[in-house]
């Protein structure tokens, strides 16, 4: 395996709609091959100088590095928020049938 070939994107979203909607666009066009939403993350973050609060859903993506910048462009033109959390972080290891999955969602 290449060094980082694979990574997981993270974004939040503030409601099961606007989740769904960035997870399946992701995966039916291919810039992804699995979306997890995980629901109620209480997120505390500094906002305009101001403690702010709320409940997101967490959004774990699974892909190739290389589609990082495409997948990063849909989530701008999908999400409601002013400035979404786009944060990749490279899969190091992982099972070898399970990366090769994320490689080629469609062979299965």
């Amino acid at each position: 395996m290449k060094r980082h070939e694979y990574q997981l994107v993270l974004t939040t979203c503030p409601d099961t709609q606007a989740a769904e909607r960035v997870a399946r666009a992701l995966v039916q066009e291919r810039l992804a091959a699995c979306v997890n939403i995980l629901p109620v993350a209480q997120s505390i973050y500094l906002w305009k100088g101001r403690v702010e609060s709320a409940a997101e859903q967490l959004l774990i993506i699974k892909s190739m590095t290389d589609a990082y910048s495409s997948i990063e462009k849909r989530i701008r033109e999908l999400h409601p928020y002013e400035l979404p959390e786009v944060i990749a972080v490279p899969i190091a290891d992982g099972l070898p049938d399970y990366l090769a999955w994320i490689r080629n969602p469609d062979k299965t």
